[in-house]
């Protein structure tokens, strides 16, 4: 009898190393956390410098801004009259053709013209001719809100 009870001692014992030894069933969450909190400081600076477009020196509006779901397609023009779509500058040819292969829903694609503040209104008129005189009936002009 001393033995048989010492026996199933013994086998208690072992089964508790075994349950030690084994595999670990929890996930550590810690290096997962820390990686995602690194990423999210990486985006939340990075993402005000991912507007891509020429910088320019809008002028100040008190018009109220426009909700849009669709990303409109924005055309810029310089101080000097030069204009672009995005960061490709076009010729008053090339406006038309790129802004029909940009679009995706053809002409009712919504057209946002940004144009400096000290660029000719002729110039920005012109440009709004060529959009419009193209197929394109939604062109807007881009401004900044007043600050008050």
């Amino acid at each position: 009898m001393g033995m048989a009870a010492g026996a199933s001692q013994g086998g208690k014992r072992r089964r508790r190393r075994s349950r030690r030894g084994g595999p670990i069933n929890e996930i550590n969450m810690t290096p997962f956390i820390d990686v995602v909190l690194v990423l999210l400081i990486i985006f939340m600076v990075a993402a005000p410098m991912m507007t891509v477009g020429v910088p320019l020196d809008l002028p100040q509006s008190k018009a109220s801004p426009l909700n849009s779901d669709v990303k409109p397609i924005t055309l810029s023009i310089r101080q000097t009259g030069q204009v672009f779509l995005g960061e490709d500058e076009l010729t008053d040819e090339m406006i038309v053709p790129k802004l029909t292969e940009t679009a995706k829903t053809g002409t009712e694609e919504r057209v946002f013209v940004r144009g400096d503040k000290r660029v000719d209104y002729g110039r920005v008129a012109q440009v709004m001719a060529i959009v419009t005189g193209g197929g394109f009936k939604k062109v807007a002009l881009v401004t900044e809100p007043e600050h008050q």
